[in-house]
């Protein structure tokens, strides 16, 4: 839960705790999770704005000469670190991204969805979320990195002693209970070595914000237990990838407008236009949700992973699922993220998508309640069901050529982000893998 501190509150909350650092977090446009710390006597200046740090040095943030940003503190997100000494305790806040004139910095990946966010409170709208994060924990070598070694073969609700891992996932849920989140279950996934955490909705700028220190959370307690927790979504061939299936629903006047208990799936006129939007965008979105190379070694028949742009409240297969539940738990579940996904960015075009498909009321097919995967080539397209990109690349053209996504990116985050990511397929198409070693060498 967020906690209203005021600036007074902080400092004599530092002090009572005898808090060294405060690490003045933020994220980069990639996803990646940066700090810069400072210790207790450095508090009101930070707290004062004046925390600069070098832009140049972000991936896809600024030139070397417009190179000076300054981080304005969410005091919300006032957080002590539970896996720090108790003397000397270090805790954190996530920070905006600001430029020198102290007008907000375009490329931040948390203004875009804040940006996001006003739109919907401009429309009468609250957006709710919840996140399902899935992840893998492999042994460490001898030197301490990660490897996709693991002895279990342990699978879906497994206990121990066949999960391998369940004594590091139940630190893992102390730890993150004693940071304030709510864990709704926790529990071993279908894949040896696989997990899941899920943790309570919230408003999505929260809900981003907590995805975040989940992640942190979750490899810090996972080293201490001699592990590497890792949210690649394919780290192995032949058994399931990690997700991050997002649960959303809009509020209006604190009330669930997805609802309509007169409906044959219980949703309301808003709620299937609002995933009219999200399936008329989702394959330009499919770059956020599924952001890497390895996002697209999960996305394939097989493995419980979405393939098809469908829709269903009845079974599994489809791109977004309605969950068998009523009144205000009514909501819609998106299956194809993965938490390598920007949280920000994720949940921004999510949003828009949403609220686009609302502005043009733009009615969704018909939901598909039989398993997709089973259906020939010809059925699907006598049914209009269309696919996810099957790669990278295919994902960044069709992000490319809409013109949505560069509206809610922003120019600043629109090109950068198709800049990093061409780099990275560039890099991923030049290698030479085992796969091809193995299947050409011999042959030719």
């Amino acid at each position: 839960m967020r906690k209203n501190y005021s600036r007074e509150d902080m400092i004599k909350l530092v002090e009572e705790e005898d808090v060294e650092f405060i690490r003045l977090q933020f994220t980069d446009i990639l996803g990646n999770l940066k700090n810069v710390a400072v210790t207790a006597g450095q508090l009101q200046k930070a707290l004062d704005n004046n925390c600069m740090f070098d832009g140049s040095s972000i991936k896809g943030f600024a030139s070397v000469e417009e190179s000076d940003m300054y981080l304005h503190p969410d005091y919300s997100t006032l957080e002590i670190f539970p896996w720090r000494p108790q003397q000397g305790k270090v805790a954190r806040l996530i920070c905006d991204v600001y430029r020198p004139d102290r007008t907000p910095f375009e490329g931040d990946p948390r203004y875009v969805l804040k940006r996001a966010i006003r739109e919907a409170e401009d429309m009468g709208y609250t957006f709710r979320v919840g996140a399902e994060c899935e992840f893998f924990l492999f042994h460490q070598d001898e030197n301490g990195m990660p490897t996709t070694v693991t002895h279990e073969q342990a699978g879906y609700f497994d206990v121990g002693p066949v999960d391998f891992g369940e004594n590091a996932r139940r630190d893992m849920v102390l730890t993150l209970e004693e940071m304030g989140f709510v864990v709704e279950a926790s529990h071993h996934d279908v894949a040896p070595a696989q997990h899941e955490i899920s943790f309570h909705y919230d408003e999505a700028l929260a809900t981003a914000d907590n995805i975040m220190t989940f992640k942190l959370a979750v490899r810090t307690i996972a080293r201490r237990h001699g592990l590497h927790a890792t949210f690649m979504p394919k780290p192995r061939y032949g058994v399931n990838g990690s997700g991050m299936h997002i649960n959303m629903s809009l509020l209006k006047e604190g009330k669930n407008i997805f609802t309509d208990e007169k409906d044959q799936y219980g949703l309301s006129q808003e709620a299937y236009f609002f995933l009219g939007g999200i399936m008329e965008h989702m394959r330009s979105m499919t770059a956020v949700t599924n952001p890497i190379v390895n996002s697209y070694k999960r996305l394939v028949p097989g493995y419980e992973a979405p393939v098809y742009i469908a829709w269903s409240a009845t079974n599994r297969s489809p791109l977004i699922r309605i969950p068998a539940a009523v009144g205000d738990a009514v909501r819609m579940e998106l299956r194809c993220p993965d938490p390598t996904a920007n949280p920000y960015l994720a949940l921004a075009v999510v949003l828009r998508a949403g609220l686009d498909g609302i502005r043009r009321k733009v009615t969704p097919p018909e939901s598909v309640d039989c398993n997709i995967f089973r259906m020939s080539e010809k059925e699907r397209g006598e049914r209009g069901i269309g696919e996810l990109p099957g790669t990278l690349m295919e994902a960044l053209s069709c992000m490319e050529k809409d013109s949505f996504m560069r509206k809610t990116l922003g120019e600043h985050v629109f090109e950068k982000y198709l800049e990093l990511k061409k780099e990275e397929w560039n890099r991923y198409r030049s290698q030479v893998t085992d796969w091809e070693i193995n299947e050409y060498l011999n042959q030719f």
